[in-house]
């Protein structure tokens, strides 16, 4: 299609690949029909080409695989001024005091991770209350019906005390959730005001009283130095006998070899989709940990939520071409807490 040199450019950078798996085609035609669109080709994107794609470009789109934009780069072009990224954390693209300074703006899609994340902890926390995996293996192995229902006789998530450890958008959308099956929920997190936490329903308590009284505890903070193993031994020890430990925001936040240790006791569960380096190594004593429930950091992935971040990218690039407010923007007061 061709596309009148008058328009805007927006320059897409992304591989191919991950072009037609973040942007659905609604959206690049909504996109096209407004601007005049540069994009690499397969093998294209590398440091060394960024400038010659974002030249004259006063917005462009990133991703995963997208490199870094520096100082060098964003100086050398000063047309470009929004950066609307289709993934979550904008730390490793951009430098951050170039987003202090309103030298540029900087959207995320991160509330779309965040909504897949939030129904994969759901998940999780339901296997963990009703074991549907269990019953099926049950009645394959046709163990006797009465004895196999009393064996695995679930519990109800309205009856649990749920605790979460970070009140950003994960933390507020599980507690809508969690809300709404009746389950108490307590909030640790020192950024979290006693008048927001009255607004959201919850009860702000320390991190020590949270793992204690939890039947269930879910981590959400972001990685960063003062966060790095505050779940540690002393932590871990505190957790009640038959609770359930989630960690789907980073791995770095949990000492992992206290996590094993703690583990071999056979006191709790724990679900963990990120670890402390990544890939978990073939022979992390943690896949042969029964209590142990492994999945490769996949819950903020689904196929709808990769379309939905490309979207939202677009629609912010829309709204910037055309001076209307941007509705997912990084701000400076959020870096200080932001994964």
């Amino acid at each position: 299609m061709s596309q009148p040199a008058d328009r805007p450019t927006v320059a897409i950078l992304l591989t191919p690949e991950m072009r037609a798996q973040l942007i659905p085609p609604a959206a690049e035609a909504r996109l096209a029909a407004a601007a005049r669109v540069v994009a690499p080709g397969a093998g294209e994107l590398a440091p060394e080409a960024l400038a010659r794609l974002v030249a004259g470009a006063p917005a462009a789109i990133t991703g995963w695989g997208t490199p870094r934009l520096d100082a060098a780069l964003l100086d050398a072009n000063p047309d470009l001024r929004l950066v609307a990224h289709a993934a979550g954390s904008v730390r490793q693209l951009v430098p951050l005091d170039a987003i202090e300074s309103g030298r540029i703006e900087v959207t995320h899609a991160a509330i779309h991770i965040g909504e897949a994340v939030t129904e994969f902890v759901m998940a999780q926390i339901f296997d963990w209350l009703r074991q549907p995996g269990a019953l099926a293996q049950g009645m394959r192995n046709r163990e006797p019906w009465l004895a196999l229902r009393s064996r695995l006789l679930g519990r109800l998530l309205g009856e649990q005390a749920v605790g979460l450890v970070g009140a950003g958008y994960i933390g507020r959308m599980l507690t809508r959730q969690l809300q709404a099956f009746g389950a108490r929920v307590a909030i640790h997190d020192p950024w979290l005001s006693a008048e927001e936490a009255a607004r959201l329903g919850v009860a702000p308590v320390s991190l020590d009283a949270l793992l204690a009284e939890s039947d269930i505890v879910s981590l959400h903070v972001p990685a960063l130095p003062e966060t790095r193993h505050m779940i540690g031994a002393a932590e871990l020890a505190r957790i009640r006998d038959g609770a359930l430990l989630i960690n789907t925001a980073r791995g770095a936040i949990v000492d992992e070899t206290a996590l094993i240790a703690e583990l071999r006791k056979g006191r709790f569960t724990a679900a963990i989709d990120v670890y402390e380096k990544e890939p978990l190594a073939d022979d992390s004593p943690l896949r042969s940990l029964d209590n142990a429930i492994l999945s490769p950091h996949a819950a903020g992935h689904t196929r709808d939520t990769y379309l939905r971040q490309g979207a939202n990218a677009v629609d912010e690039v829309l709204r910037f071409l055309s001076r209307a407010p941007l509705e997912h923007r990084v701000t400076a007061g959020m870096l200080a807490t932001m994964a």
